[in-house]
Formats: structure tokens, sequence, C-alpha cells
């Protein structure tokens, strides 16, 4: 990431011709929220001076507790690769302050923050690739979303050109626009279901560019007239949209997880980092896949993982370590969805990974075996559990776990706890258009 002064900032947006910036930050519900500015309050805004009303912002605080500044993080500008109206805007990212200088404690990205400074403080630096899939739709003609695609391709297939291919060849060249490293573009397993990689970095700026990847590619489709979903189920009978998270640990310029005098090459460090991370699964989960929609997703027999445990080439346990070793010695998490806020899904991996090394907490044996096709006896044998299978299992095991609620903090804890208990109870009690199907003559 470049690192930039208040006066190379001023410098590049005249120069550009920059008229409006904006000034971008998340809610605890992973959702983008924007604040725009011309570009004559610019200076003001890089001097921490302009305030927002955080009552407004789901999950922040009350109305009498309204004033917060935002302070942009200078590394983060960037000049946007798209004209709104005939417009240059750009975009800072900001973190969240208090009107007495302190951060404020419900701000996702000071929360990954904390825990990046606790690895840091033991000596480690965490490095994060995730791997996004999102669906395309086509647009009625009013404009809103359906769930029509119109190819039927599936896994790296190489289909005729359509609005699809082009929509995601134009977002690699936007994202590329923005400085991004992309690796590999595909076509993924579900008909309008595609994967944009981007290189790893650490955890803190792959946070902030899984919210810049999102925001651009829902730009680029609906510049296509195509709608971009990250939800994670939008479609029955196909395998739904995942994040995997692939994570490792630095030390200095050494990865701490590859130690190659180890018959697996996987340091001690490695092997504690992932006991810790399948001790938490249950808990972390409730943050990795915060929807309800989410665990239409964590189902078998569409690929997505739904038991606790882990192995090298194996793709139906929770974590994979892939064979490629030395410095891209990583683990994958492949629970996430891309629906979850990223900022906290990579501090929760991170504490239950540290919270491992803390305490030497070893993992079960690889399972090499499918366990998609293991019978209960099989899984018992093996001490496989499960993850959870509903959003009110995930806040049960979220509430159990002290470590994962210690890492969030109380006011990100109690918000979202609550909002998505809500979530809960507003889904228990809805009729279906599947239940009006199957009892309304029936019964």
């Amino acid at each position: 990431m470049e690192k930039y002064s208040k006066e190379q900032i001023m410098k590049m947006a005249e120069e550009a011709g920059v008229r409006f910036i904006r000034l971008q930050f998340s809610d605890i519900f992973g959702v983008l929220k924007n604040v725009a500015i011309s570009s004559n309050q610019l200076e003001k805004a890089l001097d921490n001076e302009l305030m927002f009303d955080g009552s407004s912002i789901d999950g922040f605080v009350r109305i009498e507790e309204s004033d917060m500044y935002l302070r942009p993080d200078y590394n983060s500008w960037k000049i946007l690769p798209w004209e709104d109206d005939g417009v240059t805007s750009a975009r800072l990212i900001c973190d969240i302050y208090n009107t007495d200088g302190t951060p404020f404690e419900g701000d996702p990205r000071y929360v990954l923050r904390k825990t990046l400074k606790e690895a840091e403080a033991m000596g480690f630096t965490m490095n994060v690739g995730p791997e996004a899939e999102f669906f395309l739709f086509h647009t009625d003609e009013e404009g809103h979303p359906t769930l029509k695609t119109q190819d039927r391709a599936g896994y790296f297939d190489l289909t005729p050109a359509d609005l699809g291919e082009n929509a995601r060849r134009d977002m690699v060249l936007r994202l590329e626009d923005l400085g991004f490293e992309i690796e590999a573009s595909h076509h993924e397993c579900a008909p309008g279901q595609h994967e944009i990689d981007f290189k790893y970095a650490d955890a803190l700026t792959t946070a902030d560019n899984v919210q810049t990847f999102k925001y651009v590619v829902r730009i680029v489709a609906q510049l296509h007239g195509l709608h971009a979903t990250f939800m994670p189920k939008p479609l029955f009978g196909v395998a739904g949209s995942g994040m995997h998270v692939n994570q490792s640990l630095s030390s200095g310029q050494e990865n701490a997880f590859y130690d190659p005098a180890k018959p697996d090459k996987l340091s001690d460090i490695c092997r504690y980092y992932l006991g810790g991370l399948l001790k938490h699964a249950r808990a972390v989960t409730a943050i990795t896949n915060p929807t309800v929609n989410s665990y239409k997703r964590l189902v078998s027999g569409y690929e997505a993982p739904v038991y606790v445990a882990w192995a090298s080439r194996n793709r139906s346990p929770l974590v994979r370590v892939p064979g490629k070793k030395g410095l891209s010695t990583r683990l994958e998490l492949r629970s996430p969805d891309p629906s979850c806020n990223p900022y906290l899904a990579f501090a929760v991996m991170l504490s239950a990974g540290l919270d491992g090394i803390k305490n030497k907490i070893e993992p079960p044996k690889a399972v090499e075996a499918n366990i998609f096709n293991m019978t209960e006896a099989e899984l018992a044998a093996n001490n496989i559990d499960l993850l959870p299978g509903s959003l009110h299992q995930a806040l049960k095991a979220l509430a159990a776990d002290e470590v994962i609620k210690k890492t969030i903090g109380p006011h990100v804890y109690d918000r979202f706890c609550a909002a998505k208990q809500h979530e809960w109870e507003e889904y228990r009690i809805c009729v279906s258009d599947w239940e009006i199907e199957n009892y309304l003559t029936k019964f």
C-alpha cells in the first residue's frame, strides 16, 4: 500500500481534477457507508475535523451520543477509475473516533486493529488472502434485480461472450486501476456465479480491499445492466457463494507457519494456531456466516464445509492446508461467506489462532477421507463436530465463547447479537412460499 502525506493527497486531488471525495467506513454488519464531501472540504477532512451522526448508523450509538469524527486513513486514498456523471471522485477509508479523541469501540476497523496489536506483541503479523464468490443476475425493465442469468456454465468453463463475462473482465480492469493485483478470474460452479481472486496482504489492508472489491463489483455490474450479489445462497439446488480465507502469520520476513524440519513442513506455531481455529470454530461462525441465509449454504452436497476438521488435499473439512509450502504455507478456512464483515471476521479468526498459540492447543488428527460420505458412527469415532446449523445455533455458540466475545468487545457483541437475534426471530415466524405451496391445499 502506498504511503501518502496530506500534501501529496491535496496535490493529487488537484492535478486529477477531483470534485468529490467519498469518506467510507463500515457498520458492524459489514455494510459500506459513505459521506461525500466536495474537494474544498478535503483539507478539513484530512485534519480530522469532519463529524457525522453516529446514531443514524445501525449498531453505533444512541441519539444522545450521536456526534462522531471521521479520521481518514491517508494510505487508503484512491481516485476512482470511473466518473459519476462526468465528475471525477476519490475515496478515503476512515476510522471512527469519539469526541474525546478516543477510538470508537464499535468501529469494526478498530476491532481488527486491536487484535492485530495483540498479535504484534507476540511477534506476529497476519496475512490474509480471500476468495470471494458472487452471482451476476439480470435486471428487469425497471432496473430491479431478478434471479435470471443467461449462462449455464460451470466451474472454470469458457463460455461464449455474454454480459457476465464482459462484466467480469471490466471488474478486473477497474480493480487493477485501483492497485489490486488480480491473480485469477473465472466462472464458478453455479450458473451466473463468478470468482475474482486478488493477492494477499496484511489483514487490515485485505479487509479494506474486500470492502473495495465488493463496491467495485457492484458498480461495474450495474454499468453492464446486471445486479451483483454477495448473498451466500440466492438459488436453491446449486452451490452458494463462499469466501475462503487463506491465512498465515509472519515473524519478520519468515513465514511462522513453515518449518522445513517437520515431516509435514508445518511449524508448531501453525499447529497451535490451527488447534485454536478449530476449538473456536462454532463461535467464529456467528461472525463469518452472519445471516439466516448463510446456513442455506452450509449444508452437505454443495462443497461447503459442515464438519469441524482439517486436512491437506481433502476439501471436505473446515480447514485445508494447501500443498505449496515455504513462504506460501497457509491455512484455508473454507466456511466464511462474503456477507460477513471482513474486519470482524479476520479479527475473530486471528484471535482464535492466537489463543491456540498461547495455550498450545493441539489440533486433532487430520482427516483425509471424504467426510461427506461418513456415517454418524464414523464421525463420532473421529471426534468430528458439526458447525452450527442455523444462525440461532451460531449465536448460542458465540455467547458461550469468552475469547471470541472479548475480541469483538461488549459494544459490538451486544448490538450484533441483538440485531441478529431479531433477524432470526423474524425469519422463524415468517411464512415462506415453500410452506404455502406444500400446506395450503393439503390441510
